[in-house]
């Protein structure tokens, strides 16, 4: 291993992983990719390339290529709602990570959405502006194709997202999460109740692993409910502030270990869907700086 490759793969790493999770929605594989990827990078003859970094994210694109429909067939046998494997980003962060829109929560379970294609050739383009060409030898497509899966996933992205509502401040995102969790730990059930939206959805991914509901429950009433009736028991539930996926969330805590984390999709001053990953084989990546 050469001194320059070290050094360039410290640089260069947060990408690496960072093309693979927005890909696969899934830290653990993103881990794996990112070995692969060193592994293939420390055994290549790199001294022709050029550029490195995009040599790195278009190897790790076309490993998440190859993982994505294996990682799709594993979905649709999951129990339960899916949802994205939590990441702390920011000062959060146990190492650097590369924050964009398409790391959040919401945008996430967007992309799953888009055909394995559409997803390769959007994340390359828009996050990491690939060349279409570069694009095309991960897909064995031509450029134009490409360009069109581009197209195509803007179109479709850009509707489910409207659908969401305008998309709220980091500041107002700030307040709304503070004033959540000063009413969770009050068990203030009117005061939960205002900051969630009437039609607010609450979605918990237990994966078959530990108990969580199987469908969403909807209604601001019903949430404020349900997730105060969950925190008081067998052990009252600490709520620690920390950046989930570039966002505000809640790292949740029982007898001083870890049990969820919780993101919220905010418009117009309320939550519009609260969302609970409690699949502890997804809790096992979250380290917290310092931790």
């Amino acid at each position: 291993m050469s001194d320059r490759l070290a050094e360039e793969w410290r640089r260069h790493r947060p990408a690496v992983f960072g093309v693979a999770y927005r890909i696969l929605g899934s830290v653990a594989d993103a881990e794996d990719v990112t070995q692969d990827v060193w592994l293939r990078a420390a055994g290549a003859r790199l001294e022709e390339v050029r550029d490195l970094r995009a040599w790195l994210v278009t190897v790790a694109a076309r490993r998440s290529y190859d993982l994505l429909t294996s990682a799709r067939a594993r979905h649709e046998d999951y129990i339960g709602p899916w949802l994205p494997e939590p990441l702390l980003t920011g000062p959060d962060a146990a190492e650097p990570v590369l924050v964009d829109d398409l790391v959040g929560t919401a945008m996430l379970l967007v992309l799953r959405e888009l055909s394995p294609p559409e997803r390769i050739a959007f994340v390359l383009r828009q996050a990491f502006d690939v060349p279409y060409d570069r694009i095309g030898r991960v897909l064995d497509r031509s450029p134009a194709a490409c360009r069109q899966l581009v197209s195509r996933a803007r179109r479709r992205i850009a509707a489910r997202m409207r659908g969401n509502g305008p998309r709220a401040s980091r500041a107002e995102r700030e307040r709304v999460m503070a004033a959540f969790r000063a009413a969770h730990e009050k068990g203030d059930t009117a005061a939960l109740a205002s900051l969630l939206d009437p039609e607010a959805v609450y979605i918990t991914d237990g994966g078959g692993e530990v108990f969580a509901a199987r469908k969403p429950i909807v209604g601001n009433v019903r949430i404020a409910e349900t997730l105060l009736r969950v925190a008081r028991r067998p052990v009252p539930a600490a709520f620690v502030p920390a950046e989930v996926n570039g966002e505000p969330g809640l790292l949740v805590y029982r007898d001083g270990r870890l049990v969820a984390v919780d993101t919220a999709e905010i418009a117009a001053g309320r939550i519009v869907a609260y969302r609970r990953v409690l699949n502890p084989r997804k809790l096992r990546g979250i380290r917290p700086r310092g931790a």
